[in-house]
């Protein structure tokens, strides 16, 4: 059995083709720039060298066509034959309360994600028109969607409830969300694997940190606070994403810098956090060279990231009583060893304490506690597409 997992961006599809019967990866890639000048198809079949594809691909009908054509090419394809994917597993940001679990896509749930625009605008409908695409391309092959918030939708009223009149919540839904579900679940899970114990007993901290960062407390297997919010924006300070800020602030800006609210989403979501503090890059990398050279600005906006970290894993082990295993993972969570330093610097007192020689690893996981730390600190490469791909074989086999 062979699942094909797909992330739809608004001008992107990422993929993986999975071997469901040992969970191996056949092929994965990228589709970039769907609609614009110089798109793409970089495709990576069994972990060999990459396949870049230059082609028009004015819309996602097209990218999925490519895609396809590429898993069955003789020269670089994995399949002989398209017949072989058993299904297809779509991850979907934004399932609302409409979507407690992953589902199967019939015309219902696809009515479903698209009631869903509305509080998803820039998430869903590239979904939704990879879902179509696939209807078109691969008819009568079973589709599962599977959504980055489900795993949170185990939160509690107080936790995810805003304090707005109860009305608004009743009309529009508007109360915390959280995303990157699939990878808490994921890296929770291989937590207690690896220390062998149930995650029914454990609690942990799960520290998704990337372009796109959110932090989330676990409690016996099940999300009960997270740091995103209504949508991706809100949380700690990100790549180019503000986080929590004092709401006052978009009305005085609007205001007196004249915006409007186009301009101000873009202003909040793609020229703050990293970037607009240090006015270098949305690239954790680029701004840590930059204030290993001296930058001051660079400087402030790893320390400003850094301490809301610190802040919500404080928060979180107050809500919870306890800690037992504190994760990092994502591009950052996974590569930065400085990062997860600097996180877990001074955190003696909650019982968190990092071995520097240990936490010398990049995207490999590991165990990088002290011996002397209550709490185990370790590193655990998500994989959202297994994820993906075990919630679509799961939904099927109902």
């Amino acid at each position: 059995m062979k699942v094909l997992v797909l992330n739809c961006g608004s001008s992107s599809i990422k993929y993986q083709l999975i071997n469901a019967e040992d969970e191996s990866v056949l092929a994965k890639g990228l589709v970039e720039r769907i609609g614009i000048e110089g798109s793409v198809l970089t495709h990576r079949p069994n972990c060999d060298e990459k396949v870049r594809i230059e082609a028009p691909i004015p819309d996602h009908g097209v990218g999925i066509k490519l895609v396809l054509n590429a898993l069955v090419d003789p020269k670089h394809g994995v399949i002989e034959s398209m017949n072989e994917i058993t299904a297809v597993g779509h991850r979907v940001a934004q399932g609302g309360s409409l979507f407690p679990k992953s589902v199967k896509i019939d015309e219902k749930a696809k009515e479903g994600i698209k009631s869903l625009f509305g509080i998803a605008p820039l998430h869903n409908p590239p979904a939704y028109l990879g879902i179509e695409a696939v209807e078109k391309a691969l008819p009568g092959v079973p589709m599962v969607a599977v959504f980055d918030t489900s795993f949170h939708q185990t939160m509690p009223p107080k936790a995810y409830m805003y304090s707005l009149p109860y009305e608004l919540y009743e009309k529009y839904s508007i109360r915390r969300y959280g995303f990157h579900g699939t990878s808490h679940k994921y890296v929770a899970g291989r937590a207690a694997t690896y220390l062998g114990k149930p995650i029914e007993d454990l609690k942990i901290i799960t520290c998704h940190l990337g372009n796109g960062a959110s932090i989330t407390a676990i409690d016996g297997g099940k999300s009960v606070d997270t740091s995103m919010g209504f949508t991706p924006l809100a949380g700690i300070s990100m790549g180019t994403r503000c986080g929590d800020i004092d709401p006052a602030i978009v009305a005085f800006l609007i205001e007196h810098e004249g915006l409007n609210i186009k301009d101000m989403d873009n202003l909040l979501n793609k020229k703050s956090g990293l970037l607009g503090i240090s006015g270098i890059s949305n690239d954790f990398r680029d701004v840590e060279e930059a204030a290993d050279n001296g930058n001051e600005r660079a400087k402030l906006a790893l320390e400003m990231f850094v301490y809301h970290v610190k802040k919500f894993i404080g928060s979180y082990v107050s809500i919870m009583n306890g800690l037992d295993v504190l994760v990092f993972t994502a591009g950052l969570g996974e590569n930065s060893p400085e990062a997860r330093l600097e996180i877990c610097k001074d955190m003696d007192w909650l019982g968190i304490k990092i071995d520097p020689e240990k936490n010398k690893v990049r995207g490999k996981e590991a165990d990088v506690s002290h011996q002397d730390s209550k709490v185990k600190v370790m590193v655990i490469p998500t994989n959202e597409e297994l994820v993906i791909a075990r919630e679509t074989l799961e939904i099927l086999s109902k």
